[in-house]
């Protein structure tokens, strides 16, 4: 579903501007995920569904960090995504900002920050992926992240640029009957649908530990993180993903 920037100023009241696979374990990821996969999704778009369907597929891949963003620009259609927020609207015009594009399109797919794909395209997204990491534009700097107790310790290897270290929050996955709308009558399965994203500090190209507090994950269906190691523009608004991984509540493992 296409929307450019007029129409979406339009309907939201000036919102931007307010702003090994096969059987892996549903959030595992290899040690060197091959890419990060963000879905920009809709539980008001028709047209969205299969994207939905596509990136449960990427997580059961299990060599991909793939997220889930629920935008809500789509909610004048007659139904409110209940996952939705404008923080996760706003992350997509910025991608948008940042790619030179003038208006964004569910169900969008952004690949290492880099490019955009149609979410539903599952052959052009592992492509993608793949191509980008061939031109040496994949997660070149290391990154691993474990729950140890009460705390997440997340370790950042060394590597070329600048950039900031962000965490996803995100629900592992849920079902939601869709009463009105676009999917009206339809009960949806959504996978890695983000609630809350933060940035915890500045990597400069050298070695870097973090410590967060764990207490938030685990918690009403709050069930894992994705740390990125991502560059963003002079405006700040988010560009190429350099490093990822995932950490689910309750391991203790690195990804």
């Amino acid at each position: 579903m296409l929307l450019n920037k007029r129409t979406a100023l339009l309907l939201a009241g000036g919102l931007a501007g307010g702003m090994c696979g096969g059987a892996a374990l549903a959030g595992d990821a290899q040690l060197a995920p091959k890419g990060v996969v963000e879905l920009f999704t809709s539980q008001g778009c028709a047209s969205c569904p299969p994207a939905d369907a596509a990136l449960k597929t990427l997580v059961e891949q299990g060599d991909v960090v793939a997220l889930s963003y629920h935008v809500d620009y789509w909610n004048y259609l007659g139904w409110t995504d209940t996952l939705s927020s404008k923080e996760n609207t706003e992350r997509q015009y910025g991608y948008a900002h940042s790619m030179g594009r003038s208006g964004v399109y569910t169900p969008q797919a952004i690949i290492n920050g880099r490019e955009h794909v149609k979410g539903t395209d599952l052959g052009a997204i592992n492509g993608k992926l793949d191509s980008l990491k061939s031109a040496g534009q994949g997660l070149s700097v290391p990154v691993s992240a474990r729950m140890n107790n009460d705390e997440i310790e997340i370790d950042i290897g060394a590597g070329q640029g600048r950039a900031d270290v962000v965490v996803a929050y995100f629900t592992k996955q849920e079902q939601i009957d869709v009463m009105r709308g676009e999917n009206s009558g339809r009960k949806i399965e959504y996978w890695h649908s983000v609630y809350d994203v933060q940035t915890v500090g500045m990597w400069d190209g050298t070695s870097l530990k973090i410590t967060l507090p764990a207490k938030t994950m685990g918690r009403s269906k709050k069930d894992g993180c994705a740390i990125l190691v991502q560059s963003s523009t002079a405006k700040g608004e988010p560009s190429a993903i350099l490093g990822a991984a995932i950490v689910m509540a309750g391991r203790k493992r690195s990804n």
